[in-house]
């Protein structure tokens, strides 16, 4: 059976608001703007339930129960509302618990909404509510934030298969040529090899283009066991995603046996392409997780694009380009559209629908696509979900 033919849930709509450094709305009117963009793409008024991806609003916002909040903001006054959270992969983990409703048979119709807002406050506090997806007990209670944490994987990458420490350099250009033509991303601007080389280090061996920034953001998906046309008039394929697959690993480094490995990450992808009846050599891009430019090197060798060592090779190469044998981060990723933690797993699937359905504009990759593969990582890939899109 191809992939074309495996069974899966359908997409039938998406909404997106651009990404902004700060935003203006509060995050119940993030959430609601962008699930009614995706209720009218999909052409319903209710839907079965709403899932919710975020991570911090309880400790930026003092604000838990988004669901309620949010379901009534849209105008959705009752409906089934609750919130995922897996660190940065909580959009991920929003978009598998929407799939499961459905495939359940307890729902028809699913909102998945993906939403954070973080601007608000200070540097400093921003960087220890983000630093509480590590382990506490030794990592973030110890001093350490995800900056540091990246940077540790990335000396260890480096001292490991002794390569430059400007090896890294087109994963941060690529992003942001990609997210330069893309009207919702957060940085608009394109940078050059030799700009990355001159830009700062934040922490040793990490510079500033190899990390993703602080912002605001809110995006959304209709999920159905029906292909689009059951609700409106359409003329233009069909997306499903065929797999949904979750692992952890520990979420501290230290306690790892081989962090450069990435395991958590390859058995969520070994049992996505599973599921999905394929291998890496099926996939036509990858929306990864580019938080920082070492997550996207592992990412690639544990899914199967390079050999452990050689993921950085992709990008140096020019494969990770549009038209390249891997495209990757075709809106800018994590890194460049903007890293609004609970939304970015679905800020990534709403992405990979567009090239799916040859929406993409000037970000469509040039060559024709028909399997999509997003992955959304919570914390320094401790948890890892990973979702297979189809063009039927």
């Amino acid at each position: 059976m191809n992939a074309q033919a495996k069974p899966g849930i359908y997409i039938t709509g998406i909404g997106q608001l651009k990404v902004e450094k700060e935003s203006p709305l509060s995050i119940r009117q993030m959430g609601a703007k962008a699930i009614k963009l995706a209720m009218d793409d999909a052409g319903i008024e209710r839907a079965d339930a709403i899932y919710l991806g975020n991570m911090l609003s309880g400790i930026m916002s003092n604000q838990q129960q988004l669901g309620p909040l949010v379901a009534n903001e849209a105008g959705l006054f009752g409906t089934e509302s609750v919130t995922l959270e897996a660190a940065c992969g909580s959009g991920g983990a929003a978009v598998r618990a929407g799939i499961m409703a459905i495939m359940s048979g307890f729902c028809d119709t699913v909102i998945v909404c993906g939403l954070e807002k973080m601007s608000h406050e200070n540097k400093d506090f921003i960087t220890k509510a983000i630093a509480t997806a590590s382990d506490w007990e030794t990592e973030g209670g110890k001093g350490e934030t995800f900056v540091t944490l990246n940077a540790k994987l990335m000396r260890m990458y480096i001292d490991t298969y002794k390569i430059s420490p400007d090896s890294f350099g087109m994963f941060g250009v690529n992003a942001h040529r990609n997210a330069f033509v893309n009207p919702n991303a957060l940085f608009r601007k394109e940078i050059t090899l030799e700009q990355y080389l001159e830009s700062k280090f934040i922490a040793d061996p990490v510079r500033i283009y190899d990390a993703s920034p602080v912002c605001d953001g809110a995006a959304a998906i209709v999920l159905s066991k029906y292909p689009s046309k059951k609700f409106k008039t359409t003329t233009g394929p069909e997306v499903k995603i065929t797999a949904s697959a979750v692992s952890t690993d520990f979420v501290g480094i230290g306690d790892r046996t081989s962090p450069l490995m990435a395991e958590g990450l390859r058995r969520s992808g070994q049992k996505a392409y599973q599921m999905a009846g394929i291998t890496a050599k099926d996939v036509d891009f990858f929306e990864l997780h580019d938080a920082y430019s070492i997550i996207s090197t592992l990412s690639l060798e544990a899914m199967g694009f390079a050999e452990p060592g050689q993921g950085w090779k992709l990008a140096a190469d020019g494969k990770i380009l549009r038209d390249g044998q891997i495209p990757i981060s075709t809106f800018g990723g994590l890194k460049a559209r903007g890293h609004a933690i609970g939304a970015s797993g679905v800020y990534q699937t709403v992405e990979a629908y567009l090239q799916l359905t040859d929406r993409a504009m000037e970000n469509q990759i040039k060559k024709d696509v028909n399997v999509g593969l997003v992955q959304s990582i919570g914390g320094t890939a401790s948890t890892t979900i990973t979702h297979i899109l189809v063009k039927e």
